[in-house]
């Protein structure tokens, strides 16, 4: 049996009133390949049947949390799509400390942040590009405790790191741990993990330097992403920084922030706070040293390079 029309109704109001997320018609078969898991825990053949269970039982709060995260996606990969990352190091990490000075400590907000590839990726970035007199802390959010608890684990299967980790980052930010591969400690000591909806106030802990919000805009109508950029835009310093996925953009959506190209991507700026014209290069900040452990600091090197040395 299919999934009823009254239930794909049900489901897509109530993930759109949670999460914001929009399930339009045509999208019944990725509801019911979404579900289908949740509906066989429950010994139930087909999703209509387990949605009628959960709206006879007056939408529990835990099945409706459920449904919901089953239908976040939750796409991730390493130094994923690579530009921001490259931009991260070349240009909006140096220009933030040629503003404020070596001796400062630097934060960022990595939002939708899924298993905890992208805030460990910008982690990484950071520890190999900053200065060892500058510091960072990374906070991480997401809509699903399922995938954060995932995320502060630090923990990934071999196809998970094969999934763009360059082979030297490899090296020097991961550790065997069984069959799979571990974080190091002192790097998932600078990241903080926080279940937190994009639709509520901006989590605690700014204000930020930078923030990434990469590739969730996309699922939003136009007035959620409006509000969304306004909340961002007050929780970010005086210069900072908002790195989108490469299929967003600010442009016809919210008319308060300025795009910088840089390289193959964009770095967006509120408008009260642009950057000035020309940061300083790369090659003006010396590479951090990652840890004592490692005590010969280790340049940034662009993703796109290193992957081809990447373990399969």
């Amino acid at each position: 049996m299919g999934l009823s029309p009254e239930s794909f109704s049900f489901v897509a109001d109530m993930v759109r009133r949670r999460s914001a997320i929009q399930l339009l018609a045509g999208k019944e078969y990725l509801v019911e390949s979404r579900l289908l898991p949740l509906a066989r825990e429950q010994g139930l053949a087909d999703v209509d049947a387990y949605v009628v269970r959960v709206r006879a039982g007056g939408g529990r709060e835990a099945d409706l949390v459920r449904i919901v995260e089953a239908l976040a996606t939750n796409e991730t990969s390493w130094f994923r799509d690579a530009s921001p990352f490259l931009a991260l190091a070349s240009t909006v990490a140096p220009a933030i400390v040629a503003d404020r000075g070596a001796a400062t400590r630097l934060r960022v907000w990595s939002a939708a942040c899924s298993t905890g590839q992208e805030p460990y990726s910008i982690a990484m970035t950071l520890a190999d590009c900053l200065p060892p007199t500058v510091s960072f802390e990374i906070l991480a959010t997401d809509l699903s405790e399922q995938v954060l608890t995932r995320a502060r684990a630090g923990r990934y299967t071999q196809l998970e790191v094969n999934r763009g980790m360059p082979a030297p980052m490899l090296v020097r930010h991961l550790v065997r741990s069984g069959p799979e591969w571990e974080v190091v400690p002192e790097l998932r000591a600078q990241v903080t993990f926080q279940q937190h909806n994009l639709l509520d106030a901006p989590p605690a802990g700014g204000p930020f330097d930078v923030v990434f919000l990469r590739n969730v805009l996309i699922y939003f109508d136009l007035a959620t992403k409006r509000a969304i950029l306004r909340r961002v835009r007050r929780v970010l310093r005086p210069g900072g920084a908002l790195l989108l996925g490469g299929a967003e953009t600010t442009i016809g959506v919210d008319d308060d922030w300025v795009r910088t190209p840089v390289g193959a991507g964009s770095v967006y700026h509120p408008v009260r706070a642009a950057p000035r014209a020309s940061p300083p290069p790369l090659d003006t900040v010396p590479p951090r040293q990652a840890s004592a452990a490692r005590s010969v600091p280790q340049p940034f090197v662009p993703p796109s390079v290193l992957t081809r040395g990447a373990p399969r």
